[in-house]
């Protein structure tokens, strides 16, 4: 642990890196503050940026850019009660009281103060967990580590709440367009009856950048045209960012300490993300509080929750990504692409073999978490003018960062089209109650998944109950049927008892 600790540190000091992860925090600040961006947009626009770059360099800046973003999410949710992130929103409800008593500058920050503190606990985390977790799963052969692919593909409909069927159509539809192009194993061309461009294999760049881009920049572009909000203005009222005072921070220890562990545990888990960790985390301060009454009235115990929470997330999320090969949210799986483009796999192996990726992520995580409090107080009043910026000014200019991140990749017009399909396809896709994030969870683990199979395969002798039988396997698959059955029972539980509630209303 110590080893990689050092060994992160001393790569952030070299001036490359340390321009190059200084940028990426920069970027990450001013695209979490922008309304309708996001965490994983922001990783998104920035890949064109790490496609030169070395790929333990790569994964280093963009780690930065998103957890920078994710704090950068809370300025305009202290300031002006507008999100910048979805981790943000429950920022908002102490964070924007706080500020309308003239306390702007001790809410702000108590937000930076908790985004770097739950930020270096995911950081520090993140490095004492990876090797655990590697080490356990480097035992493993390839039908466990069949297994656990389908654990990771299981976890995200299993946590969603709303449409678990649609989820899991998500899943299969990725894995689908993972199997299209070239066979892993057979070096043969697969749905090879046409010369069509569209069953050659397909670029996870492009779409990624149109499922989360695009179709983002069109469902914010419908949104506001249905509210005839062209984009939001705010004052100007020449807050300063005054810093608590160290006795006031102590007095939040306690929140401090909780929120950071449900938003490690919550970022671990693929698919939850730090939306999910913010505002499980709010609810429990609430719980736990010795006077909830005064959650939501303007406490900095209700910040901290929040961005103590979401800022944990991001290290967590990168546990399951650097030791196992599952990432572990939407901006995981971004970081996740980069590295197999540049043909490193993530897994138990990397870990192991090239400890340097994780010495990089928690370098560039542990500067970031400095650089960004710095970043954010200077920024605080560029933080107005992104606020005053048209949506019809906006939009298209995020769509032109996305157009050239497309085409940079390898200088084609077609991946350009490839992202602006995807873009339409995945604004439809959510429209239609699907789940985007489900699809590319489906997409970045499709090769491993098929690859661990038919390598287990054979290795059974052609046998699939031979794969199935092994004891781990056994237990995880079962743990995996065992899973998506209470869901789907949780499901039409729910659904029977809403019909019930609206049949006694009536």
């Amino acid at each position: 642990m110590f080893s990689i600790l050092f060994a992160g540190l001393k790569m952030i000091f070299v001036p490359s890196v340390f321009a190059l992860v200084t940028a990426g925090t920069i970027l990450g600040v001013i695209f979490g503050a922008m309304p309708g961006v996001g965490a994983s947009m922001a990783v998104a626009l920035a890949l064109p940026f790490a496609y030169e770059m070395a790929p333990e360099t790569a994964i280093g800046f963009l780690a930065a850019v998103y957890s920078a973003s994710v704090t950068g999410g809370g300025i305009t949710a202290v300031l002006y009660r507008v999100p910048g992130t979805p981790s943000s929103a429950p920022t908002i409800f102490d964070g924007y009281p706080m500020a309308r008593r003239g306390e702007a500058g001790k809410a702000l920050g108590f937000s930076l103060i908790a985004s770097a503190i739950g930020g270096m606990a995911g950081a520090f985390a993140m490095v004492l967990l990876c090797p655990h977790f590697s080490a356990v799963a480097g035992r493993f052969g390839y039908s466990e580590l069949f297994a656990i692919c389908v654990l990771g593909l299981c976890l995200l409909p299993c946590l969603d709440r709303g449409n678990i069927v649609k989820t899991l159509i998500s899943v299969l539809l990725g894995l689908l367009l993972a199997c299209m192009g070239m066979d892993p194993v057979l070096k043969l061309p697969r749905f090879g009856w046409s010369d069509s461009v569209f069953f050659s294999e397909i670029e996870m760049i492009p779409v990624m950048i149109g499922l989360f881009v695009v179709a983002e920049v069109l469902k914010q572009t419908e949104k506001r045209g249905k509210s005839g909000l062209a984009g939001k203005s705010g004052e100007d009222k020449g807050m300063k960012t005054l810093l608590p005072r160290p006795g006031e921070v102590w007095q939040t220890r306690i929140t401090m300490l909780r929120s950071s562990v449900i938003g490690l545990v919550v970022g671990i888990l693929p698919g939850a993300g730090a939306t999910v960790a913010s505002f499980l985390s709010y609810a429990v301060e609430k719980r736990v509080s010795k006077h909830p009454e005064l959650m939501g009235t303007g406490i900095a115990e209700g910040i901290v929750a929040s961005e103590a929470a979401n800022n944990a997330a991001t290290g967590g999320s990168m546990v399951p990504l650097l030791s196992l090969g599952i990432p572990g949210g939407n901006a995981a799986a971004i970081m996740m692409t980069i590295l197999l483009v540049k043909d490193v796999r993530p897994g138990p192996e990397l870990i192991q073999v090239w400890p340097e990726y994780l010495a990089s992520v928690f370098g560039s995580m542990f500067l970031t978490n400095i650089l960004m409090v710095i970043v954010a107080i200077l920024l605080v009043r560029m933080s107005v003018k992104l606020l005053r910026i048209p949506y019809s000014v906006l939009g298209p200019g995020i769509m032109m960062l996305a157009a050239v991140g497309a085409y940079g990749l390898n200088q084609r017009f077609w991946d350009v089209l490839l992202m602006a399909g995807a873009g339409v396809a995945g604004y439809w896709f959510i429209r239609l109650g699907y789940n985007s994030a489900a699809l590319v969870l489906g997409m970045v683990m499709g090769q491993a998944s098929e690859m661990n199979l038919r390598h287990a395969y054979v290795l059974c002798g052609g046998s699939l109950a031979g794969v199935l039988a092994k004891p781990v396997t056994a237990v995880i698959m079962a743990g995996c049927a065992g899973m998506l059955t209470y869901s789907f029972v949780r499901c039409h539980v729910v659904r029977r008892k809403d019909r019930q509630d609206v049949m006694e209303e009536d």
